[in-house]
């Protein structure tokens, strides 16, 4: 395996980047040292690459990538994986707002917990959140899952669209077009296969206990809102 390491201290964010993109196409892993919270890592990148990035990240970290697996040793800030088409981006630690906003697909793990409007906007994809999620998680979604392992905050699946939010803790209160359902076994099946394989480790009472936020209307901006059926 040929592995590239890049120390950040005392670099920008644009070389850093530039170096990463640089190194890409001939490495199989990249490991960022000193990251020290810095802004935008790896953005753009498009290479089926391994990046580490060795401490916590700043402001849209892996924004907008399509391919790459990016792991975040510490926490991550507001927007992380903002935009991306696909791969795979996981933080160890929490993650501040909008963790997966607007993403097209690929898969987002947060092992702790995340800031509000997890998932807004996001098309396809999937996200996890080991721990809670704050407000707004879902907001304007399109498609996709969400599965939080913890509890939601207010406004849960505000405006959502399409796609589902499942949930095995508590919801504070449901956003506009939201309501709650059971999951099939189907659907546990599938909770299981997906959490297990990112070290998840569930008990059969805690599959039970999940449910699910769906859209009440596919057109819940024209007329009055009304349930589907």
């Amino acid at each position: 395996m040929m592995e590239a390491i890049i120390n950040a201290e005392s670099k920008t964010p644009r070389e850093v980047n530039r170096e990463i993109k640089s190194l890409a196409p001939n490495h199989d892993r990249i490991i960022v040292r000193n990251p020290n919270a810095m802004h935008y890592l790896g953005a753009g990148l498009t290479e089926d690459v391994e990046l580490i990035i060795d401490g916590s990240a700043g402001y849209f970290a892996a924004t907008m990538i399509h391919g790459p697996r990016v792991t975040i040793k510490g926490n991550g800030g507001w927007f992380p994986a903002d935009n991306m088409t696909e791969g795979e981006v996981i933080i160890e630690g929490s993650a501040g707002d909008g963790a997966g906003q607007g993403i097209y697909g690929g898969t987002v793990v947060v092992r702790r917990d995340a800031g509000s409007r997890t998932g807004e906007i996001m098309k396809n994809g999937t996200i996890i959140i080991g721990g809670n999620s704050s407000f707004m998680t879902g907001r304007f979604m399109m498609g996709g899952r969400i599965v939080v392992l913890g509890d939601l905050a207010e406004d849960a699946g505000e405006s959502i669209i399409r796609g589902k939010i499942y949930v095995r803790g508590e919801i504070k209160s449901l956003g506009k077009n939201a309501k709650v359902e059971g999951i099939t076994p189907e659907e546990e099946d599938e909770l299981r296969e997906l959490l297990s394989g990112y070290g998840f480790d569930l008990e059969d009472d805690d599959y039970r206990a999940f449910r699910k936020i769906v859209p009440r209307s596919k057109r819940p901006f024209y007329g009055e809102e009304s349930e589907e059926g």
